[in-house]
């Protein structure tokens, strides 16, 4: 007899929870018969903080617009002197100043300036060249040649950054040169690069913008304007 109601309290006891279990959904809402009074319902919760504050979206910072200084931030203009022959790109809020000296032979110097007015570049371009030369001792630190004059003077035509030193005095040097100009004990480049029966010389101006040491000179180069000059001076063309 205890055996048989032992048997009977678990049966109802299972029976009860089976029950219980039916009288809700899958989600929790009470099912057909059950009761929803207040005494069955659990108490209110309160809405997770993150529910109620407004979610937060990581933005990356904006890119800075590219100063109007900046040679990189116009675009580039093409400037072609009046024979119609020879032709270079210069950024497009820099300007192109021509000087027609001679119609035959024909001579002609351009000037360029920066944004600011600044005369950065002067090129020679005509029928009579002349130049000087003196013993230097050269530290070269880059030499690419110019693509659009490949093969139209001997030696050909060079973008070149240099350092020359005569005794205790530095002259850095950014040009066009006939070749690739050598480190060491050297002769003065003179910088002319013959195209048929025109010559052309093309060099930054220093003036005013000497480096107190090469690292100085190195860092200026690989910067912005640096590499506008260089862009100017590799990309003359003449046809």
């Amino acid at each position: 007899m205890r055996r048989a109601s032992r048997t009977s309290a678990l049966l109802a006891a299972a029976t009860a929870v089976t029950l219980f279990l039916g009288g809700c959904t899958p989600a929790g809402t009470p099912g057909p018969g059950v009761s929803t009074s207040a005494s069955s319902q659990p108490p209110p919760t309160a809405p997770a903080a993150e529910s109620t504050a407004p979610a937060t979206v990581a933005v990356p910072p904006a890119t800075p617009a590219p100063s109007s200084s900046d040679p990189a931030a116009a675009g580039l203009a093409t400037f072609t002197f009046p024979d119609g022959r020879l032709s270079f790109t210069r950024p497009a809020d820099w300007k192109a100043e021509v000087f027609e000296a001679s119609a035959s032979p024909y001579v002609g110097t351009a000037t360029i300036y920066d944004a600011s007015d600044k005369q950065l570049v002067s090129i020679y371009y005509g029928q009579i060249a002349d130049g000087v030369s003196g013993p230097v001792t050269r530290t070269v630190f880059e030499s690419v040649p110019v693509p659009g004059l490949q093969g139209r003077s001997t030696p050909e035509a060079h973008v070149s950054f240099y350092v020359d030193w005569d005794d205790d005095d530095a002259t850095y040097h950014l040009q066009l040169t006939a070749g690739a100009p050598a480190t060491g004990p050297r002769d003065a480049v003179k910088g002319i690069i013959l195209l048929g029966d025109r010559v052309l010389t093309a060099e930054v101006l220093f003036d005013d913008q000497q480096f107190p040491d090469d690292k100085a000179a190195r860092a200026w180069f690989a910067g912005s304007q640096g590499q506008a000059l260089k862009a100017i001076l590799a990309s003359f063309t003449f046809r």
